[in-house]
């Protein structure tokens, strides 16, 4: 039967997906330019880095070696010296930074609100990699909606929530003045409230298409029979894709040669034309299909589930600023540089890389109908749309909740250090009135600080 018309509502379609990468990465370096007008080093950090520098001298000096033995050295001036090595281990040789990382590194992660948050920020990186990269597609799967227009939907909803997420957040961490107990508290109420507008998500999306000769149905409706015998005589291809629909009983057929359809009409309009295919045997009445994918009866649905993703996107956005305050204010500060790349390191591997791979693989487990390339399966034609709503959401809302999790750590373990720290703080407070009564009005105790 004649040839393959393509239109933007084909699941074949590609379009020009080429020439977003053009523009973005023209901006990119249009961006970039400015950066070639800077200095060489800041003018503020060109004298500290001297300082380091000098003092990698002293350090690394055969004297300084002898003096500073294990045996002659008291506790504190090995963790005096330990901390000044972790100061001014970012101007290190390569060499020297690979001796001395796994000694920060075990040091960082002893911290349990560094490493807690920095696993509720893992989470929060591998629901985004999930959604960056299968959204698009899952939308367009599940609503029946073209590529273009699911992008379009993406990009005018979701990513200005994202923003707005993300600055809201540093304006209430600013405005409110929190400290690490508000923070953390903040933190996890974006959370909660992320995963109850998540709950909603599971119910919203359109039921499988139903497909003769893949999707069989215990009734007796015409056309939906596992393998019609109407089909025998055309010897259809196995791996041929052209889907035409019969708009009657809402049945696809993979392509006209299934449908048994033997002759072809063009119909022209004015702004484009429409191929239907006739003498059809194999469906109900014999009447007409039309060329391309049956269209969804719930399509409108998708600006609802698209308004409730952005809606948690930004609620889980509000957690950026809060969460990075917690990192800083958690560690040291000669060890805030290393920490945040470590930071995101561990973001990188263990979510960026492999979230993506475990998205696709739960989806790959919905499909229902394969296309073969060389014997082999190649990529997916159909999927089972409720498998694939509840799965795809799901492993959101698994990663939600350990975000959730890690931050109830979070903020119960700063609540303990406040409450010891107020009651520390009580204890001394006598103590250091009965010094300043001894002491006299003019004369300060030596250790008068709490």
């Amino acid at each position: 039967v004649g040839g393959i018309s393509l239109t933007i509502k084909d699941p074949r379609w590609v379009g020009a997906w080429w020439l977003g990468f053009l523009i973005a990465a023209g901006s990119v370096a249009l961006a970039a330019i400015p950066y070639f007008f800077f200095p060489k080093e800041m003018p503020k950090e060109k004298h500290e880095l001297q300082f380091r520098r000098k003092v990698l001298a002293v350090t690394d000096s055969p004297a300084r070696k002898d003096k500073d033995s294990p045996s002659k050295q008291s506790p504190g001036e090995s963790t005096k010296k330990q901390d000044g090595l972790v100061q001014i281990a970012p101007n290190l040789t390569v060499i020297q930074f690979i001796k001395v990382f796994p000694r920060v590194l075990l040091q960082t992660l002893r911290h349990p609100i560094f490493l807690l948050v920095v696993l509720s920020q893992v989470c929060l990186s591998s629901m985004a990699a999930g959604m960056a990269t299968f959204l698009p597609k899952f939308l367009e799967r599940q609503f029946s909606i073209t590529a273009s227009y699911a992008n379009l939907l993406i990009g005018c909803l979701s990513f200005p929530s994202v923003i707005v997420g993300i600055v809201v957040g540093g304006v209430l961490v600013k405005r409110l003045r929190l400290g690490p107990v508000g923070c953390g508290a903040l933190c996890l109420l974006g959370m909660l409230l992320c995963l109850f507008f998540s709950l909603p998500l599971f119910f919203i999306g359109c039921p499988s298409h139903q497909i003769a000769g893949i999707t069989h149905q215990t009734s007796a409706q015409p056309g939906l029979e596992l393998f019609p015998s109407c089909m025998e005589v055309c010897s259809c291809p196995s791996d041929g894709f052209n889907p035409v629909c019969d708009p009657s009983t809402r049945v696809e057929y993979i392509t006209p040669c299934h449908a048994g359809c033997s002759s072809q009409v063009v119909q022209d309009a004015l702004d484009k034309s429409q191929v239907f295919y006739t003498n059809c045997s194999c469906v109900a009445e014999g009447n007409p299909v039309m060329a391309g994918s049956c269209d969804s009866t719930c399509s409108h649905l998708v600006v609802p589930f698209l308004l409730l993703v952005s809606l948690g996107s930004a609620l889980a956005c509000l957690t950026h600023t809060p969460s990075f305050m917690l990192i800083l204010r958690g560690v040291k500060k000669e060890d805030k540089t290393l920490a945040v790349g470590i930071q995101f390191m561990f973001l990188r591997i263990l979510a960026w890389m492999p979230s993506p791979v475990i998205h696709g693989s739960a989806i790959d487990t919905t499909c229902v109908h394969w296309a073969l390339s060389c014997g082999r399966r190649a990529v997916c034609r159909y999927y089972n749309n409720d498998l694939l709503r509840n799965r795809f959401i799901g492993l959101q809302f698994f990663f939600k909740t350990g975000s959730v999790i890690c931050f109830a750590l979070v903020l119960a373990i700063l609540r303990q250090q406040d409450k010891e720290a107020r009651t520390k703080e009580s204890r001394s407070s006598p103590a250091v009135a009965q010094q300043l009564l001894v002491s006299g009005p003019g004369k300060k105790p030596e250790d008068s600080r709490v």
